[in-house]
């Protein structure tokens, strides 16, 4: 039987408990948005087998189902995976590696995971892929068109934004000057930041980069994932983040 769910499946939870039961694990298929790359991960290694679950990225949806599946067989006959440790047996052609992944992303990727382990008190691991040339996402040459397709989440937990630091996004002088909170997010069709106090006027805008909105306010990360086309506001800089889509004239 096949122990893949989607996202959207209305009995998720039902089909979850199933695989865990029947098979020991189940695999989660979260599809791609225009921004963020599909992923797959386990659940029900750490309850069967006191073995992380595994998260992997970028990848189809067939192959994705198919390493967590290789990966979980691997583990109910015995096997337990080593961080760091290079892996031939998911592809046929180029070596993999299993990381860590940082507790702080685990929210982020491991929403049914949570539910059904009650909590996100769990470890996890992230398999990491190779390119064509059979290096990983942190060796020299490894190739540029790739980089996004798989976040990597044993290091990037103080940033979870997919561009680079230094890219220039629109603010304000009240943010930049006075200390205002942003209040107001958005994330244009053509991927543009805005990181908005909500009492500017257009002579109040600044470019910074990156890096320098998270510093300064690291619950910024929280809405790292917004898709394009999305917005994020909030009533305060303590306050819960509604996302919403935004209507462009």
């Amino acid at each position: 039987m096949s122990n893949s769910q989607s996202h959207h499946c209305d009995n998720a939870e039902d089909k979850i408990i199933e695989d865990v039961n029947s098979v020991g694990w189940s695999v989660i298929m979260i599809e791609a948005t225009e921004y963020l790359p599909a992923f797959a991960c386990t659940i029900g290694l750490w309850k069967n087998y006191r073995q992380p679950e595994i998260i992997s990225f970028g990848l189809s949806f067939k192959t994705l189902h198919s390493i967590l599946n290789i990966a979980g067989k691997n583990i109910k006959n015995g096997k337990r995976y080593l961080i760091d440790t290079v892996n031939s047996e998911f592809f046929t052609k180029g070596n993999s590696q299993l990381i860590s992944v940082d507790e702080r992303s685990i929210p982020d990727y491991f929403g049914y995971a949570i539910w059904f382990n009650n909590g996100a008190e769990f470890p996890a691991l992230q398999l990491v892929w190779p390119d064509r040339n059979d290096k990983l996402p942190w060796q020299n040459g490894y190739e540029e068109e790739f980089i996004y397709r798989q976040p990597l989440l044993d290091r990037n937990a103080d940033f979870k934004f997919r561009e680079a630091k230094n890219l220039g996004v629109f603010t304000t002088r009240q943010w930049l000057e006075r200390d205002k909170p942003i209040l107001h997010v958005v994330h244009d069709e053509e991927g543009d930041w805005q990181f908005l106090t909500g009492d500017q006027i257009p002579e109040d805008a600044k470019i910074v980069a990156l890096e320098q909105m998270v510093l300064r306010d690291n619950s910024l990360n929280d809405i790292f994932n917004l898709d394009y086309g999305e917005r994020a506001e909030r009533d305060s800089i303590n306050g819960k983040w509604k996302r919403s889509k935004t209507v462009f004239e």
